[in-house]
């Protein structure tokens, strides 16, 4: 590895899992990779493991100028910022453009599925950042990271412990995956000398499944019964506002299952085995492995 990596957000879970795919699964030295987050104190642990700590806030394009000096490979993992409509897709046109000016060679980006024919809420923040990468004359690599197995965590205890989920997502399929599996991935294409320029990967679990059969792989795993209750859109945003939700996650949540209802979710790639060499981890067993917070 002659290149040097950047990882944004690496006090996240992604960013923090994709250094250390970068170190425990590519092997790179940590002399070649740069951890980068507004809360440099947070990366502490990676510091201790030889990895280089800067300092980059994506309403600070100063900062971010400088974080990304002598950076070859530089992965903008997408920020949390979603509260306030257009805050994420500024940020991250902010990266862009000190990409630019820093002399950056090659950028990463972590995206979502198909996000110019999707009905999630945060999907045109997705579009306009692929849109300006492009535009921005740099080479590029799109990782589009499907909807995760660990969000499910969020909510299937609870679902659990009242044997019912209320659901707006119908007969939709969506093939989740792992955080970490997507995490694996991008490392390797970070990692890997022949890593193509102006290419784009779909990180999706090995199969299309409906929220009927999650909910049975749920209960056969915690040894639960669990029924799917089908609402319409309007009935779920006001239970999940009712129960407290936020109003822009619970938009974000009634939108990704109108997008898993009309078949948008409904995406199988075999990008992940292209990137790494091996399957993703299926849902029965990434909730085998974490039967403890399933059933908490």
């Amino acid at each position: 590895m002659s290149h040097t990596i950047l990882v944004t957000g690496a006090a996240g879970h992604l960013g923090r899992a994709v250094v250390g795919h970068l170190l425990d699964t590519q092997k790179v030295d940590a002399a070649h990779i740069v951890a980068a987050s507004r809360d440099p104190a947070k990366l502490a642990d990676l510091a201790a493991r030889g990895v280089a700590i800067r300092k980059g806030d994506f309403d600070d394009a100063a900062s971010l100028e400088s974080a990304f000096a002598g950076i070859d490979r530089l992965l903008i993992v997408s920020t949390d910022a979603l509260a306030v409509p257009g805050q994420r897709l500024t940020q991250h046109k902010t990266a862009i453009a000190a990409a630019v000016k820093a002399g950056v060679k090659h950028l990463f980006y972590t995206s979502m599925p198909k996000p110019d024919d999707s009905l999630v809420s945060f999907a045109p923040d997705h579009l306009g950042t692929e849109e300006a990468v492009k535009a921005s004359g740099l080479a590029y690599t799109i990782l589009r990271d499907a909807w995760y197995h660990d969000n499910l965590l969020h909510s299937l205890p609870h679902n659990l412990s009242t044997g019912t989920w209320y659901s707006a997502s119908g007969d939709g399929r969506i093939a989740t995956i792992a955080r970490d599996d997507c995490a694996r991935a991008i490392a390797a294409a970070l990692a890997s000398p022949t890593t193509p320029g102006d290419a784009t990967y779909t990180l999706t679990g090995p199969a299309a499944i409906t929220t009927d059969e999650i909910a049975a792989i749920a209960a056969e795993v915690a040894g639960k019964p669990l029924k799917v209750v089908r609402v319409s859109d309007e009935q779920l945003a006001a239970g999940l506002k009712g129960a407290g939700i936020p109003d822009f996650f619970a938009t974000v949540l009634v939108s990704a299952d109108a997008n898993t209802r009309t078949g948008r979710f409904d995406i199988v790639t075999d990008d992940f085995e292209k990137l790494t060499g091996d399957k993703p981890q299926s849902l029965k067993d990434f909730l085998s492995v974490h039967k403890a917070a399933l059933t908490a």
